[in-house]
């Protein structure tokens, strides 16, 4: 499938000069609607076969656990191996899979089990698929590709969701599962088209272009890097409210029976999705021009007055506000934290891993959230869990703006090389 790279031959070797990003833009659309199986329309599927919202945040978090324990190892794997088209269409084959398990049975282990399975692959496909990038246009073009990619990525979303609500709301929930299947061949077809030998595997981990290999884990990374610590405690917070808020919107409005679930999610994804589109082309601007600390602050104060939006608006029309101000932070962050870890540890070797160590900081935050919030909803109901899911970014703003003056270096958008 993919035959990496012949030993002694350098990667990213590049014939003619100038290689073709397309297919990178094509990977990140297709894989938008499978790379977390059925994603947002998980909760309103369980809440129609009878699950109540305690059980389903519970459900929600044993995947987050389970993706966020295989994001250092998988950072790790992704910086060692040499098939980086493999280790998108493996784990794609078998989230498509896992998430065709729902359909044959709601029992909770087996919803327990696929959501397993998928947060492990989504664990893989996105340091991949960063890594791949990284590869083929190196340092001084990830941030343009990177933008580029996440706005694809969003667009897919859009698309994605739309097609899911209508054929949900037309055929039922199997039409969703099915639509996920055929992007997920797509995103197969997608990543063939890249050449392995366009892929610079030295450069992918954050070596190749004039620095050493370094030696630091993933762990190491974390405790010895002080801008990677601060920049991972903030996503950790943001995580911690943010995760729930869009099953939980869902299941708040349709919890009364008036409104079509499906169709209703789609709305919420493809308002979030269409957002992010210009949240992202706007963070790689401000990126190129500024740096990421002002575009990561922007993000971090869009989710406590989502909160109080959300608490205020619970009603079908709601879903705009609530989830334009989604689309803002979760857009500029998509862009923001992938190129900010990427230039700090720009020569560590290392960075792979130590984008898994942030995302699992980040991902335990995100993991809490569904039960947190299913929790809160259920007992004090869901004003009050909104509120208190939105209140938690106030640690990440502080901490941004505490730490300003150690971060704004490492943010500028020339990075000294004793940053790392």
């Amino acid at each position: 499938m993919d035959q990496g790279e012949p030993s002694g031959q350098k990667s990213g070797q590049r014939s003619g000069g100038k290689v073709n990003v397309w297919p990178l833009a094509s990977v990140n659309f297709f894989m938008a609607d499978f790379q977390a199986g059925i994603g947002p329309f998980l909760g309103v599927f369980l809440l129609a076969h009878h699950w109540q919202s305690g059980l389903i945040g519970t459900v929600m978090t044993i995947g987050g656990v389970a993706g966020m324990l295989m994001t250092i190892p998988a950072g790790a794997f992704i910086d060692a191996t040499r098939h980086k088209r493999a280790s998108i269409i493996i784990p794609a084959i078998a989230t498509i899979a896992a998430s065709a398990l729902i359909l044959i049975s709601q029992e909770f282990w087996l919803v327990a089990t696929s959501q397993v399975a998928t947060a492990i692959a989504g664990a893989i496909i996105g340091p991949a698929v960063n890594a791949m990038t990284l590869g083929i246009v190196h340092q001084a073009g990830f941030n343009r590709q990177n933008g580029i990619n996440q706005a694809f990525n969003h667009a897919g979303n859009v698309v994605g969701a739309g097609l899911s609500g209508f054929l949900g709301w037309k055929f039922g929930y199997p039409a969703v599962f099915i639509l996920a299947g055929v992007f997920g061949v797509l995103t197969i077809i997608s990543v063939l088209m890249i050449s392995p030998a366009s892929i610079d595997h030295d450069v992918a981990r954050g070596t190749g272009e004039g620095s050493e290999d370094g030696k630091v884990s993933g762990l190491q990374t974390l405790l010895e890097c002080k801008p990677l610590l601060v920049l991972a405690a903030a996503l950790a917070a943001f995580h911690l409210g943010n995760g729930a808020m869009l099953p939980l919107y869902g299941m708040a409005v349709v919890s009364d029976g008036s409104t079509n679930g499906p169709g209703f999610v789609a709305i919420t994804v493809v308002v979030a999705q269409a957002t992010m589109i210009v949240a992202s082309i706007v963070a790689m601007r401000m990126a190129e021009a500024e740096g990421y600390w002002l575009v990561l602050l922007i993000s971090f104060t869009a989710l406590p007055v989502r909160g109080l939006v959300a608490a205020d608006l619970l009603v079908p029309w709601g879903v705009y506000p609530v989830q334009i101000l989604d689309g803002v932070g979760a857009g500029l962050q998509s862009v923001a934290v992938p190129g900010l870890v990427a230039r700090i540890l720009n020569g560590t070797g290392r960075i792979n891993i130590g984008q898994g160590a942030v995302m699992t900081v980040q991902g335990l935050g995100a993991s809490l959230s569904p039960a947190i919030g299913g929790w809160i909803a259920q007992i004090f109901g869901y004003s009050a869990m909104f509120m208190i899911l939105g209140s938690f970014a106030l640690i990440s703003v502080a901490l941004w703006i505490a730490y300003s003056s150690l971060l704004k270096p490492a943010c500028a958008p020339k990075l000294a090389p004793s940053t790392a």
